[in-house]
């Protein structure tokens, strides 16, 4: 029978409970017959004994078959068949191949064997024997079942417990960025939304004394392997800025990428992913191709300027006198990648500020989103012309605005990417 005090026990690690959860937990005591006792003796007993689903058949201590009930019960029910099976052998109505395991076989394999045997074994359960192989009981397909689907419920639980510390921490890698936006900007939105609970979008925010640097920043994947990047790139980052990089967006960006690629091994001599090999190659090396397309913002508020490097992540903005989203355009390399060269020179771009100038970065999160009567993009076009219709409001406002277009939009589409915006207004 099931251990419920260890079902009971939800603080545990999978790999204690696991190894709790043995042949031998689904053990039940059920009595045997021998190849000498008759079917009438067989029938004797299971009428006396109705929860019965089966007999094992038992030879000096080894089992040799298993009656199953329906099957013995119907065969014995047959005109005649009392007459003449009624004082032979048991062994005439026994399966000779029933599924025999040991009693420290783990619920895993156990499973498998099961499966592998097919359907007899769900309902006629299964032999337990101890190392030499003698018999020790049954074990029933439905104990079978509902173990393992303790386990997977185990299992989902904890992983989730660790996805949910993993957001926690990610989000705390996020508040020294969130403080010092609050500090510099007076109107702005951020808006943070990992496609699960946790994500390979983040965004970063550092003030100087002469200004502030600012990055919206879309690593490989989403999920838990999207957040151990942003982890990374937040390390990176953090480092890099230590010196006077931070004038030089464009120079930050080559320094991230020597560090990405030296650091995921992502070059032409330790990584064999490129132009000769690709994802479903069976060579046994380690293989990954993983980076970052991102936007690095210098903005001296000194002297009013906004020196801007992307990364495939295009800068909008809009100011009060020309009344028209402009784009500033990224290079079409991603940071760190296996086809990105080690001395790739990413481009400054520089555009002067004006007050209530509004300045927009998103990930690709909202512009490939697909939706809509005709199942395209989003697209940068829409954006923009969101942009332009509610830039003269709060930028909280526009922020609101422009995630309800992108939820109208995507309707029941399935969510593709993690969704990073972030708005403010000089």
């Amino acid at each position: 029978m099931l251990d419920q005090a260890l079902v009971n026990q939800t603080k545990i690690g999978l790999t204690e409970i696991e190894s709790a959860y043995i042949a031998k937990s689904l053990l039940r005591i059920i009595p045997s017959v021998s190849p000498q006792q008759t079917n009438q003796e067989v029938l004797n007993l299971l009428s006396e004994q109705p929860e019965l689903v089966a007999l094992p058949v038992v030879e000096d201590n080894k089992p040799i078959g298993l009656i199953n009930r329906s099957i013995f019960m119907d065969g014995m029910a047959k005109p005649f068949r009392r007459e003449l099976f009624a004082r032979k052998s048991c062994i005439a109505f026994m399966d000779k191949d029933p599924l025999i395991v040991n009693q420290d076989m783990s619920i895993q394999t156990l499973s498998f064997k099961v499966v592998h045997s097919g359907g007899k074994t769900l309902n006629d359960g299964f032999i337990i024997t101890n190392e030499e192989g003698n018999y020790l009981g049954l074990g029933t397909g439905e104990d079978l079942v509902k173990t393992v689907s303790y386990l997977q419920a185990e299992k989902n639980r904890l992983v989730m417990e660790s996805i949910n510390y993993a957001s926690i921490i990610q989000k705390s890698f996020l508040h020294a960025s969130k403080e010092d936006m609050n500090a510099v900007l007076g109107d702005y939105f951020m808006h943070w939304e990992p496609r699960d609970k946790v994500g390979g979008d983040y965004y970063f925010c550092k003030k100087f004394d002469d200004g502030f640097f600012i990055a919206l920043i879309d690593c490989t994947g989403h999920g838990v392997p999207g957040a151990f990047m942003t982890l990374i790139m937040a390390s990176f980052l953090d480092h890099i800025l230590m010196g006077n990089n931070r004038h030089d967006p464009a120079g930050a960006l080559a320094l991230m990428n020597k560090k990405v690629k030296v650091a995921l091994g992502q070059t032409d001599e330790l990584n064999p992913v490129g132009s000769s090999m690709n994802r479903y190659s069976t060579d046994n090396r380690e293989q990954s191709d993983d980076g970052m397309d991102t936007a690095f913002c210098w903005v001296n508020t000194q002297a009013n300027k906004l020196v801007y490097a992307g990364a495939k992540t295009p800068l909008f903005y809009i100011d009060s006198t020309s009344e028209e989203v402009k784009l500033l355009g990224p290079d079409r390399k991603g940071v760190g990648y296996v086809d990105t060269p080690m001395n790739y020179v990413w481009t400054n771009k520089e555009i002067e500020l004006s007050s209530g100038m509004c300045i927009y970065l998103t990930t690709d999160g909202i512009i490939d989103q697909i939706g809509g009567h005709k199942n395209i993009a989003f697209g940068k076009k829409r954006f923009s012309k969101l942009i332009n219709d509610n830039y003269q409001k709060p930028m909280p406002d526009q922020a609101t605005i422009i995630m309800q277009a992108y939820y109208e939009y995507q309707g029941k589409q399935r969510r593709r990417d993690d969704v990073s915006l972030m708005g403010f207004r000089i």
